[in-house]
């Protein structure tokens, strides 16, 4: 028996299959709300038995949150772990749906059937995409072709506060040879993707104090300072006309893109007018000796995401506000560090207060870039597992955002990180109407048996 017989089998399973990813899709697990507890449960019990019926050695393992779900199946060849998550993003504004978030459906669209429901994309559907190929593979051949450890996780969409405690309470368990994660997408939602570089993220919350009181503008305009002034003027500093970022240091530990990566990058021919035109915008903001895809997976950014202060009701109320607020991220690149850029912010900041000003910050830790290196074998054996299946040349890419977890099975257990999603650009993943394309949900699963051959 061979891998096509693998395929077959997933081709010949895919109505029972996607009955199953229906089933999960079914359970609220929504992790931020208290009030669906019991269903992050059921969701991570009907994963450990679905796990079990696998022959996986699988249990839901408790924290002071929602629980973990680990499964553990021997076999040759390397020792693969796969991660994902069960739980989703709250449904609201549930007006906005044109259907129950948590009644599946499949959908006919103009780009072919998609499955619509809260969690299709993220991250049931790609989770089951790994689950899906392994039971093939067991069906075919008894057993699965290497060592497998499976790491669901219950709060991913509500910040993760159990899984650093409960990765270094069992980092012996979750060591591997390498991780692999299925929470990214395609490219331009057609090229087939192994995601390699992945933006960190630090965030800064803070208000301004000046007067002790809101003041009259007539009395006190022209001679009282005022905090929204002496905000946006803080803000408008923290970039200079090319696009770069002031802060001192700010660009210490940023690295340089490799010639082969580059040139890579090159070729998948970005249309970048279109995505912006997209949203309704035309020109690049960035480093402007940067390409528009470096803008975007290669190098750090400073945006204000939040600012409020004074009066913003109807009509007119004419004060000098007490306070002005803003919320300003920063994501990260290479080897930068969030202490240190959080330190050279507030530095910056304070030395630009007035006398008589004051700050207070309502911040947490911030997070570091990760970057897995293609150095290793495996990385190209699964970029080729992918060019296969989807006949087209699978590429390295970057993520603009923010996925911590690659960053800590490096940090916490010593291993490297391979994202491999097929998540697409429509699929409208946190927002009302969510979907899984059918050909991602079928693709995901074949690519995943190809990637397994090719790893073990």
């Amino acid at each position: 028996m061979s891998l096509d017989d693998v395929l077959s089998r997933i081709d010949a399973d895919l109505p029972a299959a996607t009955d199953r990813l229906i089933e999960l899709l079914k359970i609220p697990s929504i992790s931020t709300d208290p009030a669906f507890k019991e269903h992050c449960d059921a969701a991570a019990d009907w994963l450990v038995a679905d796990l079990q019926s696998l022959g996986v050695d699988t249990q839901k393992r408790p924290t002071p949150g929602h629980p973990m779900v680990v499964g553990h199946i021997d076999g040759p060849g390397p020792h693969l772990l796969f991660y994902g998550h069960y739980d989703v993003q709250p449904v609201d504004p549930l007006e906005l749906w044109d259907r129950d978030p948590f009644d599946p459906e499949i959908q006919e669209t103009p780009a072919g059937k998609v499955i619509r429901a809260r969690g299709a994309s993220d991250d049931k559907g790609q989770l089951m995409t790994f689950v899906e190929a392994c039971r093939a593979w067991k069906e075919v051949h008894g057993s699965l072709p290497c060592k497998l450890t499976f790491f669901f996780e219950g709060e991913e969409e509500s910040g993760s506060p159990s899984l650093v405690p409960f990765m270094e309470e069992n980092r012996d368990e979750l060591k591997s040879d390498i991780a692999l994660i299925c929470d990214t997408g395609l490219f331009e939602s057609k090229v087939p993707a192994i995601t390699t570089m992945l933006r960190g993220l630090l965030g800064e919350d803070f208000t301004i104090t000046g007067p002790d009181r809101d003041l009259h503008s007539g009395m006190y305009g022209g001679i009282g300072m005022n905090p929204i002034r002496v905000l946006t003027k803080i803000l408008a500093g923290l970039h200079d006309d090319t696009g770069a970022i002031t802060l001192p240091g700010f660009y210490d530990g940023v690295t340089e893109l490799s010639d082969e990566m580059r040139a890579q990058w090159q070729g998948l021919n970005f249309d970048h007018q279109t995505f912006l035109g997209d949203v309704g915008l035309k020109a690049p903001a960035g480093e402007q000796d940067r390409t528009p895809l470096e803008q975007i997976w290669s190098r750090p950014t400073c945006d204000v995401n939040g600012i409020w202060g004074g009066y913003t009701g109807d009509g007119f109320k004419t004060v000098l506000p007490s306070q002005a607020s803003a919320k300003v991220s920063f994501r990260l690149v290479g080897q930068q560090d969030p202490d240190a850029i959080r330190d050279a912010f507030r530095h910056y900041l304070e030395s630009n207060l007035p006398d008589g000003f004051s700050v207070e910050y309502r911040t947490e830790k911030g997070s570091a870039a990760s970057q897995m290196s293609v150095e290793d074998p495996a990385f190209e054996k699964a970029r080729q597992a992918l060019s296969d299946e989807w006949g087209i040349p699978a590429a390295y890419v970057g993520c603009g955002g923010s996925i911590p977890i690659a960053g800590f099975f490096k940090e916490i257990v010593d291993t490297d990180a391979m994202l491999i999603g097929f998540g697409k650009d429509d699929d409208q993943i946190h927002s009302p109407n969510e979907k899984y394309d059918m050909e991602s949900f079928h693709k995901g699963i074949r690519s995943w048996a190809r990637v397994l051959a090719a790893l073990s």
